[in-house]
């Protein structure tokens, strides 16, 4: 049996969660905010301003498995809509989401005596909640699974600090990971010490371990993509049946470690009115900033799911050249929607591309070659729908299912 746990939940979580429950070895599945049809966090997510509640969706199958502890994570939701921002500082402030993640992290560790004498016999943890988890676990004899979702941190910071000094202008946007204390990246390398199993979505991610870790048995499962659905939109064309003007669709944090001011430098490169770049994202500075980068753009705001699939099926291809991600979700999900990608490996999608038939993979850090991709596609705007429908089925292969399915056999082996 398996304890799982992680503190908010999103969807390769819910896979698992499910994906166990349904094999009969869930023990229990401990978060922060859980919404099931009819309780409380369900029925508050009805009121507009608590509607991200509902995102905190799991399928029922772990409803009497699952055990809450909300309240912090209700205070960092709070104090976030109410911009308290010294509640939420970085480390520091005390609902930010470190202090979430390590209180939840001891609420966990205490409850694996009674666990074990339930018949756990392995905990299940993620990235920066897992410390006291696998300490509480080692000394019970218990098998510690480390899930990590993103890059090792060793690496992710090397690649960080080259980009604030490769473009300055950028610093600011690349996010907490540069300026993690020394105590968080030390409690990283005792979490992935204490560790057994490591499973992450793809080789970049595990290749990323440093040696020292690399005798650790490994599980390597890709996320799954989400289900094509039926465009209630009809793109602009002319007279050849080609989409014109040629929509670029970039989805994420706004920030360098997904690349978009490599992205926008390749735009000036392209210089061509007829070519149209949507950035789809939360900011990670004033807007000024970004149009002072590249001023055509157009900037669309955080929207439903369903609606960010209709706006993918607006556009023609879809662009990330991140330089660090464990692997991103998004490009699935442009995929399912038709359209074919141009991605760095460090997407962590490497297998995505099927090159000029999928898209493209392109080197990080490169303007040029991110400009080069997308003239080919301006060029051969004919070719888009053939790609984008081979780009759709090649995405469908990837199903929350199968990502579940693999972990569970690797464990179970």
């Amino acid at each position: 049996m398996i304890f799982l746990s992680h503190p908010t939940g999103n969807a390769n979580v819910r896979a698992i969660a499910k994906g166990l429950a349904s094999k009969g070895i869930l023990y229990q599945f401990n978060t922060t905010i859980a919404a099931f049809p009819g309780n409380i966090w369900f029925t508050l997510g009805g009121f507009g301003p608590l509607a991200e509640f509902r995102k905190r969706n799991f399928d029922t199958i772990l409803q009497p498995l699952t055990k809450s502890y909300p309240w912090y994570e209700l205070g960092r939701s709070l104090a976030n809509k109410l911009k308290i921002k010294s509640l939420v500082k970085h480390e520091r402030g005390k609902f930010s989401i470190d202090q979430i993640y390590i209180r939840f992290d001891k609420q966990v560790a205490r409850k694996l005596l009674n666990a074990k004498k339930n018949g756990v016999t392995a905990v299940y943890a993620y990235e920066d909640g897992a410390l006291e988890t696998f300490k509480a676990a080692k000394k019970l004899g218990l098998i510690c699974i480390y899930d990590l979702p993103i890059a090792y941190w060793e690496i992710g910071r090397k690649l960080m600090l080259e980009e604030a000094i490769r473009l300055p202008n950028w610093a600011e946007t690349l996010g907490g990971g540069i300026k993690d204390s020394p105590k968080k990246l030390e409690r990283k390398r005792k979490e992935l010490e204490l560790a057994d199993i490591v499973v992450g979505p793809g080789s970049f991610v595990l290749n990323s371990l440093p040696e020292w870790a690399k005798n650790k048995k490994t599980i390597q499962s890709p996320f799954g993509s989400p289900k094509f659905i039926e465009p209630n939109c009809t793109k602009e064309t002319n007279s050849m049946g080609i989409s014109k003007p040629l929509r670029i669709l970039f989805v994420g944090s706004m920030g360098q470690r997904k690349g978009l001011g490599d992205l926008f430098e390749a735009m000036k490169l392209v210089n061509n009115p007829n070519i149209e770049l949507i950035v789809l994202g939360t900011l990670l500075a004033p807007l000024d900033f970004y149009k002072s980068e590249f001023a055509n753009f157009k900037h669309e705001v955080g929207r439903a799911h369903s609606e960010v699939l209709t706006l993918m099926q607006s556009c023609d291809v879809f662009c990330l050249p991140s330089i660090v991600e464990g692997r991103a979700l998004v490009m699935q999900e442009a995929m399912s929607q038709g359209l074919p990608i141009i991605i760095t490996a460090n997407t962590g999608g490497e297998d995505l591309v099927i090159e000029g038939e999928t898209g493209f993979l392109i080197p990080i850090r490169s303007p040029n070659a991110i400009a080069e991709k997308i003239n080919w596609f301006f060029e051969n705007q004919s070719c888009i729908s053939e790609m984008g429908e081979k780009a759709k089925i090649h995405a469908a292969k990837y199903t929350w299912e199968n990502y579940a399915e693999t972990i569970y056999n690797e464990l179970t082996k």
